[in-house]
């Protein structure tokens, strides 16, 4: 009895013990990472708008219609206090899971870009779209999110119709680019209040 009320106050020691370990690395790794975290978002948001010098975190004001849809955060681009457009940080289920993406819409109402920030489908197929090097039009180079840079809004955004799907990834291209669609549209329409003086 003696032994084992032992070995369980070893066990539970050695759990404290690793316990504070992590918690002791999180908090020193913790800043770092979200530290870089903001970065890349930010280098992320230069892409989309390369004349962009303000993205202003805009809340609520931008919404999905599609509920298989989040916005987690969306932007106001600006120049010099001139409005470029709007960028929308969304996230949508595909066929590994959640994928988020960053995609920018012009005051022109086109897609000014779209980039793939996270994605947790199969790698070879669906991961493809993060791919800088997998090519939905091998003559031109142009990537999956790659062919939405100057899409109108007023386009379909459909699978086999005006979007090339990722071969063999039929699921994943409809989710992504169902994504994409919804952040454009919901992103038109706060460009649109906007410029008829509702903000």
């Amino acid at each position: 009895m003696k032994e084992t009320l032992k070995l369980g106050l070893v066990l539970a020691a050695f759990a404290v013990g690793a316990c504070v370990a992590l918690a002791l690395v999180y908090a020193v790794t913790g800043p770092t990472i979200e530290g870089h975290e903001v970065k890349q978002l930010e280098l992320s948001l230069k892409e989309l708008f390369p004349d962009a010098d303000s993205f202003r975190a805009l809340d609520g004001d931008v919404a999905p219609k599609d509920p298989s849809v989040k916005f987690d955060q969306t932007y106001e681009v600006t120049r010099s206090g001139s409005p470029l457009g709007v960028a929308v940080k969304v996230r949508g289920s595909s066929y590994g899971g959640d994928t988020t993406m960053l995609v920018g819409v012009g005051t022109d109402r086109r897609i000014t870009g779209v980039k793939v920030l996270d994605i947790k489908d199969t790698p070879g197929l669906g991961a493809n779209a993060k791919s800088p090097t997998y090519f939905v039009d091998k003559s031109t180079k142009t990537t999956f999110p790659g062919q939405f840079a100057g899409k109108p809004l007023s386009d379909p955004f459909e699978v086999k119709k005006d979007v090339v799907a990722i071969t063999a990834s039929t699921i994943t291209s409809k989710a992504l680019a169902n994504m994409v669609k919804q952040a454009g549209a919901s992103a038109a329409e706060y460009l649109e209040r906007s410029a008829l003086g509702g903000k």
